[in-house]
């Protein structure tokens, strides 16, 4: 099976190691890794921020960047979830309306492509400790991909898992809303902090690289211990 790694922005420029145990993930479940090297950014903070007309050239540079892949795979649930706004946003456009549409129906997140797609829910992994895992909003609540991640995570041997308090509260990074309501993001990222600290985990384990950078690195000016993962890594541990 041919994958085709949408590695996105974050990733790609700060969490690298997201992107290569993503691969090797993959590679070890049998399928045979893309990476086109012409991909961008999505769109979705310019989208997000009002700016439609100018995020559409990337969007259109995207469409076009993925057109032969079989199958999309995003360690991004946010990301992922943005493939499948496309649609929507081309609407109407007899040209890239059926374009969008073609990539929204072969783009998955990484937890939802094992499970739902290459039908595995344990990759073999292995991980002493204790851990908690934080749901994040666009993949939750958008996406809609809320059993993948903790089948696989339950499935990790030598992980003893503990449900977080208010997980479905917003970690308060919410892309430029962070940068536009600092404040009331540092209050929501504080609460979050406090909630993983009741669990008494070892790990903060989550399935978007946006909201663990924020948290963590919230938890390291604080100079909480817990180490932050995620779930490609966890996944990938052996």
């Amino acid at each position: 099976m041919k994958v085709t790694l949408f590695a996105t922005c974050i990733v790609d420029m700060f969490q690298s190691n997201v992107g290569k145990a993503t691969v090797k993930l993959l590679e070890r479940l049998g399928c045979e890794i893309e990476f086109p090297e012409s991909q961008v950014c999505c769109g979705q903070p310019a989208y997000n921020s009002g700016y439609v007309k100018e995020s559409k050239e990337a969007m259109k540079r995207m469409i076009e960047t993925f057109s032969n892949a079989e199958y999309v795979v995003s360690p991004s649930g946010s990301c992922a979830y943005m493939f499948h706004e496309y649609p929507h946003i081309f609407a109407g456009d007899p040209v890239w309306e059926p374009k969008a549409l073609a990539l929204a129906e072969k783009t998955y997140e990484l937890t939802q492509f094992i499970v739902d797609i290459l039908k595995i829910e344990d990759v073999g992994a292995k991980l002493e400790g204790t851990a908690t895992y934080h749901t994040s909003c666009h993949m939750t609540r958008l996406l809609g991909v809320k059993e993948a991640p903790m089948i696989l995570l339950k499935n990790v041997k030598g992980l003893k898992f503990t449900e977080l308090p208010g997980k479905e509260q917003c970690c308060g990074f919410g892309g430029t809303f962070s940068v536009k309501m600092a404040q009331i993001s540092e209050q929501m990222v504080d609460e979050k902090v406090r909630h993983v600290e009741e669990t008494g985990a070892e790990y903060l384990i989550g399935a978007d690289a946006a909201c663990l950078m924020n948290i963590g690195g919230r938890m390291g000016r604080l100079g909480k211990p817990i180490k932050v993962m995620h779930i490609a890594e966890v996944l990938n541990s052996r």
